[in-house]
């Protein structure tokens, strides 16, 4: 079963209070939404593997730790999920950066696939996907079915705010992916939005409500 990482830093916890409030702007939301990302990822990257390499210090030769292995990828879930890629690229600068659009079919209510673009070497990769908001899962579960389609095996999920309905079903579909959050909420309410939650994140990051 996938491991689920639930985070209690201070400062994870103070952001994800400032951004829960209904009256930060845009702006500042972005930024907090930045900084969240950054620090959960340090977090959920703190058991890769280092490596001992020779290195000289301008005092003298030592040997030093580097990361060892597989490289990282982070793949955004549109458009949300573009919030969050600054923060992580601020961690792990060499990652690359593929995306996944999807939209939720208003009849069948299943998402549907309209972009997907992820680097060539994703297979070899350790990447982590990345959502803002991990609601019912319907949106998660499709695009890590996806890359594991195009062959990815080694996948993490990142969010800021989740619901426990959201976590099962994540966890049900894909048991071998571990799950990062930032804060665990109580419930979804009738309209599927998350509570407390904190609204819809891509319209206040992008202001577009």
């Amino acid at each position: 079963m996938s491991k689920v990482v639930v985070m209690e830093h201070p400062l994870i916890q103070h952001k994800i209070g400032v951004i829960r409030r209904k009256e930060t702007g845009s702006r500042d939301f972005r930024a907090m939404i930045s900084e969240i990302a950054s620090l959960i990822t340090y977090e959920a990257t703190k058991e890769l593997k280092l490596q001992d390499v020779e290195i000289e210090t301008p005092i003298c030769k030592t040997v030093a730790k580097e990361l060892a292995g597989k490289k990282m990828a982070i793949i955004p879930i549109l458009r949300a999920g573009l919030g969050m890629v600054d923060g992580m690229l601020a961690m792990i600068p060499s990652a690359k950066v593929g995306h996944i659009g999807l939209y939720r079919n208003e009849e069948t209510l299943e998402p549907v696939e309209y972009y997907c673009k992820i680097p060539a070497d994703c297979s070899e990769r350790e990447v982590f996907v990345v959502d803002p908001m991990l609601a019912t899962g319907g949106s998660s579960t499709a695009a890590i079915q996806m890359l594991k389609e195009r062959g990815v095996k080694n996948i993490h999920f990142i969010c800021i705010i989740a619901a426990p309905e959201g976590v099962k079903k994540m966890q049900e579909l894909h048991p071998d992916v571990d799950i990062y959050i930032g804060a665990l909420d109580e419930h979804l309410n009738e309209h599927g939005y998350i509570v407390p939650g904190l609204g819809d994140a891509g319209d206040r990051i992008f202001g577009t409500k």
